[in-house]
């Protein structure tokens, strides 16, 4: 019996988890704008301590052993035939193909600043670009993080960790930063940002230079690494640094090559509980692109697994399980750190891993066997 052909829509955290997860029940195609995996997480890791973040946050397709068999296009999506069941691709030598499918599984996640863009990348490129930000910071002696959530909040610490003479100030909206979590978890975030100098600025809400962002388009986002001024919708004095961290927000889905009806009003892709795109056979979406609810929470509580299994059920004629998402944000706020990681559970508590246990335990058995079911020290030949 011939065996189904997935197309797998962007190879983020959640859809490279999802191609792994059917490799073996499929022919699953998947298809990235990068060379790898290139995580969006650990903002702050990322610009502090690239090489750091390098080894636990990019990672070739070639080193993980579940997508061996899971077939990597490297393009651009120009668009998709939902009735004819193809999707258009872009190659890096601009030429282009139509790739058929039987279940299409949208993954493109969503557009949140320089370090999260769906722009065809190759490895040297993303290396200049985690290193241009980095040297940009490094150069600068005063630094100005916007923004009250985990990235901005992670940025802010990180960078005064790493470089403890500049001065970083932290400006947010509201009378506390990460509104989301549990108030315990700005109140030890809050001391360790304390301890190492920053200055936290609450009730600031930036003047921002571009108008409302459109779905699909990231070029009217804020969310960028400048300098100069900032000036305040609050109506406090500007503030002026070397460098201005822009980390608001303000998130695009990647949906430009989607078809407006299968989209809501900001763009996001409509599913039902069960992640089918409505009105649509054998089409899903998971991940920050999918509209599963108002925080769009499938990306962060492990929705893969519920999909690939609702995708293998559909396939063979059985009822599918209903995503419920939760609504409280968990893990870890600020990376790891010199003396260890701490996790916060929904109710505030914070769970600590000493350093060692983060290199000998944490990331090589629980994430990189764990998760993603083994990780190669380097690509096969």
């Amino acid at each position: 019996m011939k065996r189904a052909r997935v197309v797998v829509a962007g190879l983020g955290d959640t859809g490279v988890l999802t191609a792994m997860h059917l490799a073996r029940h499929a022919d699953v195609v998947g298809i990235s704008v990068k060379p790898g995996l290139v995580s969006g997480q650990e903002l702050g890791v990322r610009l502090s301590r690239p090489d750091d973040w390098s080894r636990d946050y990019w990672t070739s397709f070639e080193r993980f052993r579940r997508l061996d068999r899971v077939h990597i296009v490297h393009g651009e999506l120009t668009g998709v035939d939902l009735a004819a069941r193809v999707v258009k691709v872009r190659h890096d030598d601009n030429s282009e193909s139509a790739l058929e499918y039987d279940t299409l599984v949208i993954s493109t996640g969503v557009t949140n600043g320089f370090w999260r863009r769906p722009t065809m990348q190759s490895e040297a490129e993303v290396a200049a670009e985690l290193r241009c930000a980095h040297d940009r910071l490094a150069d600068a002696e005063s630094v100005i993080v916007v923004g009250g959530g985990a990235a901005a909040v992670s940025s802010a610490a990180n960078l005064a960790a790493r470089w403890p003479d500049k001065r970083i100030d932290l400006y947010f909206p509201h009378a506390r930063a990460l509104p989301r979590h549990h108030p315990r978890v700005w109140q030890r975030v809050k001391k360790r940002l304390d301890d190492l100098g920053v200055t936290c600025h609450p009730d600031h809400r930036a003047v921002t230079w571009a108008g409302p962002a459109s779905a699909g388009s990231s070029g009217s986002i804020a969310d960028h690494l400048t300098s100069g001024t900032v000036e305040w919708t609050t109506g406090q004095k500007p503030a002026v640094a070397d460098a201005v961290l822009w980390a608001i927000g303000r998130v695009v889905p990647n949906t430009g090559w989607l078809p407006a009806d299968i989209l809501d009003e900001a763009g996001y892709v409509r599913v039902s509980a069960d992640l089918r795109v409505r009105r649509h056979q054998h089409v899903f979406a998971v991940g920050d692109v999918a509209a599963t609810d108002e925080f769009r929470t499938s990306a962060r509580n492990r929705a893969d697994k519920l999909l690939a299994r609702n995708i293998r059920a559909d396939l063979d004629g059985r009822r599918l399980r209903d995503y419920r998402g939760r609504q409280a944000l968990w893990g870890s706020v600020l990376g790891a750190q010199a003396d260890g990681l701490e996790v916060f559970a929904p109710n505030g508590r914070v769970f600590r891993f000493p350093s060692w246990s983060v290199e000998r335990v944490l990331q090589p058995l629980i994430v990189r066997w764990g998760i993603y079911g083994g990780v190669r020290a380097t690509p096969p030949r």
